[in-house]
């Protein structure tokens, strides 16, 4: 899986625009990987050799990872901001169900944009704030492009932000957040 991962890695940083094609369940190979690296790095001896040599691709795995995810979704955001289509075939499910709720976004943002030329000044801002989540962290994690398109972040444990409902609920689902109770 390794050897897959930097491949995808790789091809994605090569090419500035296009979304490449992942492997079918690509992601939950990652995360089957991901999950069975880190259980037998806690099995190991964090003195031997293996541990260290674990320990090591156990991190650039998550870095490779977490680079591929972020300019998937910055090639992502910038097509639907570009109002140009995105290949389907070459999103993964998950990115497909990302994309469904960026390109609204992108939309509501050509029409803010349309209104600030036209004299007028819509209230998303209002409505953007009324529909924010705020979030308990518990783990860190590093910044992140909100649904909105601003960043967020980094994120340390029991830090409290408040995120776009669609990123609220991914991280919420990832559990590295936790949904704070505004009563």
């Amino acid at each position: 899986m390794y050897n897959e991962l930097y491949e995808m890695w790789k091809k994605e940083k090569e090419t500035e625009k296009e979304i490449q094609r992942l492997p079918n369940n690509f992601y939950a190979k990652i995360a089957a990987y991901i999950k069975k690296t880190k259980e037998e790095n806690r099995m190991l001896d964090k003195k031997t050799t293996k541990a260290k040599l674990l320990e090591s691709e156990f991190k650039n795995v998550k870095i490779m990872a977490g680079e591929l995810f972020e300019l998937r979704y910055k090639k992502l955001q910038e097509k639907a901001l570009a109002r140009e289509t995105v290949a389907r075939d070459g999103l993964t499910e998950e990115e497909e169900k990302v994309y469904r709720e960026v390109l609204p976004l992108a939309e509501a943002y050509h029409a803010f944009s349309k209104d600030i030329l036209r004299g007028h000044l819509s209230n998303i801002e209002k409505d953007a704030k009324q529909t924010m989540i705020v979030l308990r962290f518990v783990q860190e994690i590093p910044a992140l492009v909100g649904a909105d398109m601003k960043t967020y972040g980094p994120f340390g444990s029991e830090d409290i932000a408040t995120l776009p409902p669609e990123n609220a609920r991914i991280l919420i689902k990832q559990g590295v957040a936790m949904e704070v109770d505004s009563n």
